[in-house]
Formats: structure tokens, sequence, C-alpha cells
């Protein structure tokens, strides 16, 4: 039998390989064993574990799926809020943005970052020492759920960052949980053979996961995650947001390649149109792409409003619209007797929700678009939520 010095440095070993192999296949999809290497180094770090139980820790690779079911998730308080984005939707919103930033800093130009607007869950998580520590859901913004255990078992969640140039005492990250599409589909299928109900979008399929109040159901679903900004950070100097999103890749935290250091407003717009064009051959969803002013001392400058910083903006894609039939017009009450027109739709599916009404807004919209009883319609979900009509299809 293996002596207990021996198998406290083979544990390591093994550990540090593991870590190694997760790193190459679930951060930079370029694994260098076969699954069934990679189970022959797990099995025999679990064997020698369960010989020696005090040698396990929690950042142990055999520690993601652990813990008990719990009643409920405990609040937790964020190490710095996480805020929301102000949304534009046009070009012109956009470079009205880059004139304010300009004008409260007294500058000419400024550098942005772009980056793919992810469509899933926000969340924070916590390192000590480069040992994770706990996750949470963003919540309110200021506290949120404690889903650590959950969290722990989305194999893209280094439990211990790599060295890198060094690691920071404490390091906090925001990120994005999703579920890929045909990770989705997959899913889905899996539900409807079980005689369950599907899930309605991979957003919706991403949040719920994540939410489960046992770590081992959550573990079943194909989460994935990347992140994108630093929270909170000590015993490190950073000088400008691009700067930070290189730390992360070197910690090991997944950073998504398509993000791009921006000259000026003129290529923050470029990048957008870019990634509209992309949008539809992606792996997952994206509704749109987030511009932050690079510099850290220039968003400190800016500050933030009630819930929102004044250094970044979300520019969102126009809505998903589907083509569709006006069965009937009604007339709707509001709690304040406002009366809005209701087009009352053939069923039909956008962005994963079923549509069967949509607004109209008022009798002046109704008149321009010309809009009657039997048009065939494109529908969209305004800001990817409320149905509205975008489009008479006339020649229809």
């Amino acid at each position: 039998m293996i002596s207990k010095e021996e198998a406290k440095k083979r544990i390591e070993e093994l550990r540090k390989l593991i870590r190694h192999h997760d790193y190459l296949y679930y951060v930079l999809n370029k694994p260098e064993i076969s699954d069934a290497e990679y189970d022959k180094l797990m099995l025999e770090l679990k064997k020698l574990e369960e010989v020696y139980p005090d040698l396990v820790t929690p950042d142990s690779p055999t520690q993601r799926v652990g813990g008990f079911p719990a009643e409920e998730f405990k609040t937790v308080t964020h190490t710095k809020p996480m805020l929301s984005l102000d949304s534009a939707f046009t070009e012109s919103d956009v470079r009205r943005f880059d004139e304010r930033v300009k004008r409260e800093l007294g500058v000419e130009s400024v550098e942005y970052v772009a980056e793919p607007k992810l469509d899933g869950l926000s969340v924070e998580l916590v390192y000590e020492n480069g040992v994770f520590v706990r996750g949470s859901t963003r919540g309110d913004g200021v506290n949120g759920e404690d889903v650590t255990e959950n969290l722990k078992t989305i194999k893209a969640v280094p439990l211990r960052l790599r060295e890198g140039k060094g690691i920071p005492g404490l390091l906090a990250v925001r990120g994005e949980v999703i579920m890929h599409i045909d990770d989705f589909e997959e899913l889905n299928k899996q539900l409807i053979e079980k005689g369950e109900e599907p899930l309605a979008n991979p957003r919706n399929a991403a949040a719920g996961s994540l939410r489960r109040l046992n770590p081992r159901e959550t573990a079943e679903r194909p989460l994935d995650i990347f992140f994108y900004e630093i929270l909170t950070i000590e015993g490190m100097e950073v000088d400008n947001h691009w700067n930070a999103l290189e730390h992360l890749r070197e910690w090991g935290l997944k950073v998504n390649h398509l993000v791009r250091k921006c000259s000026d407003v003129d290529e923050t717009i470029r990048y957008h149109n870019e990634m509209a064009e992309k949008r539809d051959s992606l792996s997952y969803e994206i509704d749109g792409v987030v511009i932050k002013v690079n510099r850290l001392e220039y968003q400190e400058r800016l500050g933030i409003k009630a819930r929102s910083p004044r250094w970044a903006i979300a520019y969102k894609f126009p809505p998903r619209a589907e083509e569709t039939e006006i069965v009937d017009i009604v007339v709707q009450v509001g709690r304040t007797g406002a009366l809005t027109p209701v087009a009352l739709l053939k069923p039909v599916d956008v962005t994963g929700v079923t549509v069967s009404r949509a607004t109209l807004h008022n009798q002046d919209f109704i008149d321009q678009m010309d809009i009657r009883i039997g048009d065939k319609v494109r529908v969209a979900r305004a800001g990817d939520v409320i149905p509205e009509v975008v489009e008479v299809l006339k020649n229809k």
C-alpha cells in the first residue's frame, strides 16, 4: 500500500494534471488527451482520496459534484454592486453616448472594449488566494443567491486559479452562465422523451439549471460560462479593462474570444454590425454587444447612476421577427383606464415563446401601418420581451 507521503505527492501531481486538462478542454477547447485517459487520472485521484480522506481539499477536482440538496438558497451580498446596463438601439444612440463620455472626460477620443452581450444568467465568483470560495446570482444587483455548490459543477469554472503572473489575495469576477443552443435542443429532446415540459429558450434553461436546489441535478445539465469583468481585486493593480480580460485568461477563467479593443466609436459600430451578421452562426445566444470605456481611471471619473454605469452601454440587436396572421383586433383596458388596441394572432413561436397577442400601440399606429384583420404580419418581441407587430406583409 502506498504511504501517506507518497500519496500526498501523487495526489498533488494528479490534481495539477487534471486542472491542466480541464483548462485545455473547457477553456481553450484544445484537448491533448482522450476522455478515457482523463477518466483514468480522475479514478486514480478518487481512489487515493478514499484511502486518505484527510488529504481531500475543497478545490480538488473530485469535489465538483457534492453537497446535499438545499432547502433554499442563502442570500449573500456581492463584493461590489452588479450593475445593469443602459440600452442603445440605434447608431445615433451610441454616438450620443460617445459624445457625452468625451465631453465629461474633456478628451477628444476614447478607447473602448466591445464584447458580445451574452443571453444567460449573470453571476459573481469569489476567489481567495486563488481558491474558489463563493458564487452567487446577480439577484437585485446588491444581494444574490448563494449557488456556490452549483457553480462548482460547471467544468469551465476553475476551483483553483492558474498561477499566471501572480494571483491576487482576493478576486471577485463577473461571468455569464449559458447553455449552448445544441445542448439546449438535446436537453429538450430528453425532457420530452421523459414526458416532462420542454424549456422555453437557452437563457431560461441556463437560469433554471443553475438554480436547482440539488447540485447533482445541476451537474447533469450542460452549462458553460464566460467571464467578462473584475468586480474586486486586492494585491494587484489593473489599469484598463482589456488588461483585466488578459489577466482573467492567464488565471484560467474563460473569456470570449470575440472581444475586441476598439480605438474609437466608429470601430464599436462596425463591431456591432459584424456581430449582428455572425449572430446566427454562433453556438450560443447573444442579443447585442456591450461597449465599455477601456481605461479604469476614466470609468471612475464617469461614475455610475442609480443602477447602471455611465461608462458602458448595451447596443442591442433588432428583435427577431416571425410571420403570422391577425385573426382579430380587440381593445384592452389598462389599470389606469388607458385603451390599447391588441392584435389576436395565430400562435407563433418567437425566440422560444409562443405569441398569440401583440400590442398595436394606438389608433395612429394602426392607421399608419394600415393594419387589418386577416393581414399577414411580422411579430417581434420588443426588447425581446413585449410582442408587437413590426411589419405588415401586404403582398401575402
